[in-house]
């Protein structure tokens, strides 16, 4: 027989209520029939006795009162993750696309891949505008070249990997300044009909022999030509043309920086003493003719690249503030203004409040020129999250950033500068065309865009040695 003791015992907090009520409610159940009666009066502490199969029957309610917790955790309960079931906020996308065809470089659209140019671009079944439409590619879009049909026209494959015929004028190739010689030698020698249709002669004289002719926008490389006549092969022979319906032929190029040398600064401003080298740094900065300029001005770059060739001015930098919280923000906008400094801002969007960074602060901000962007919600590294907790960093920082400012949140400071091909794939979804992380680097491609490396600016660092980063000195 077991014996039990019963013993007054001092509350405590569980994290199990619901456990140990049903415990006591299964004593309760099993030992009601061994307590003694109210009339009686017992000479010492209470003790009762109960058997092998009570003690079973005790284990049993026991599990089910844990399973039955456990069920009610999931249903209702707090979670460890709670995160992980909260509905990403809901945000614009409509840039995402051109986002993406900015960050793809030359090197990243392949040897054969044209970006859509016009609005919009009929596919057609074949190579004629009376011919049917197949599909409908809108602006920034791109298919693949299969071949240049003629001057007119190009049979491309689709990402759905459909075939078609489009408008040879509305599509372009990326390309940078270096590879754009090799481009124009592809096409060295080849010229197109100008014309609704050519004769060819037997010989460079016009009453010679018309052995044929060619169509409006056929393709002639030309063996030699004069101001007159034109030697071009034939039908496995040799025949002449007039060269005046001949035109060089060459497709459409959209030439694009693909490198940048653009250093970036990330100051910490919770570390000691960084926001006191600030101003010296921007004055030595200032001096060495170097150009700061805002993460928002080199996105309006970029996207000025997407329509002409534009170039970034090779002295140009960018300085960005991390670290920032309710107790400093004063003191950073003192610095930048004293300094006549408009600086990038990388803000975690807890922060912000009534308590904390209110509207009103932020609008004075962006008043005197600052741009302003996100360094995630929490500020915690986004490396150490699941893909879900990353997203809801992501997404939720941009929102209520965009919200507070008014304007749209294109870049993302990574906490810690931690970023890695799974965050940078959570950041391009969630709609930034930028991202800073941390780095060595003065210079970067295009498709690093959303991990381009940060020098994080010690306070002990001279401004001599961030001149001399800055230039690679």
């Amino acid at each position: 027989m077991y014996t039990a003791r019963r013993r007054r015992r001092s509350t405590v907090s569980s994290p199990r209520p619901l456990v140990a009520f049903l415990l006591i409610a299964s004593f309760g159940i099993l030992f009601v029939g061994c307590s003694p009666s109210e009339e009686e009066t017992p000479q010492e502490p209470e003790e009762f006795t109960f058997t092998a199969d009570d003690v079973a029957k005790f284990k049993e309610l026991s599990q089910k009162a844990e399973e039955g917790l456990e069920e009610l955790n999931e249903i209702s309960g707090p979670k460890l993750h709670i995160e992980e079931d909260i509905d990403s906020p809901v945000i614009d996308l409509s840039m995402a696309k051109t986002y993406s065809a900015i960050r793809s470089g030359p090197a990243a659209t392949g040897e054969d891949l044209y970006r859509v140019t016009n609005e919009f671009l009929n596919v057609r079944s074949a190579p004629s505008i009376t011919s049917e439409v197949l599909d409908r590619i809108l602006e920034g879009e791109t298919v693949s070249l299969i071949e240049f049909v003629d001057a007119a026209w190009a049979h491309v494959k689709l990402p759905n990997d459909r075939e078609g015929y489009v408008a040879q004028r509305y599509i372009a190739k990326l390309t940078s300044e270096s590879q754009m010689a090799l481009e124009r030698e592809k096409y060295k020698d080849l010229y197109y009909v100008d014309f609704g249709f050519l004769n060819v002669r037997k010989s460079a004289d016009t009453n010679s022999e018309k052995i044929g002719e060619l169509d409006g926008q056929a393709f002639v490389r030309v063996l030699s030509m004069d101001k007159v006549w034109a030697r071009i092969p034939f039908e496995g022979k040799e025949g002449y043309v007039a060269a005046e319906y001949l035109t060089p032929f060459l497709p459409n190029f959209r030439v694009r920086q693909d490198e940048f040398t653009f250093p970036v600064l990330q100051y910490r401003v919770t570390q000691n003493g960084v926001l006191d080298s600030l101003p010296v740094h921007i004055d030595s900065l200032k001096q060495a003719g170097l150009k700061l300029i805002t993460l928002r001005e080199f996105k309006d770059l970029l996207l000025k690249q997407e329509e002409r060739d534009a170039r970034l001015d090779p002295n140009s930098m960018a300085i960005v503030i991390s670290g920032i919280t309710t107790e400093n923000i004063d003191d950073v906008s003192d610095v930048l203004r004293a300094s006549g400094l408009k600086a990038t801002l990388l803000l975690e969007t807890k922060l912000l409040g009534l308590d904390g960074i209110t509207q009103k602060t932020i609008i004075n901000l962006i008043a005197n020129g600052h741009d302003l962007q996100s360094t995630g919600h929490t500020g915690d590294d986004l490396r150490s999250l699941t893909n879900a907790q990353v997203d809801l960093e992501l997404k939720q920082s941009r929102k209520i950033l965009e919200e507070y400012t008014g304007r749209p949140v294109f870049a993302v400071g990574y906490p810690m500068g931690g970023v890695n091909s799974r965050v940078e794939k959570k950041a391009e979804e969630s709609g930034y065309l930028i991202g800073i992380g941390s780095g060595q680097e003065r210079t970067f491609h295009r498709e690093q865009l959303l991990r381009i490396p940060s020098f994080m600016v010690s306070a002990s660092a001279s401004a001599e040695e961030v001149v001399g980063l800055v230039k690679g000195e």
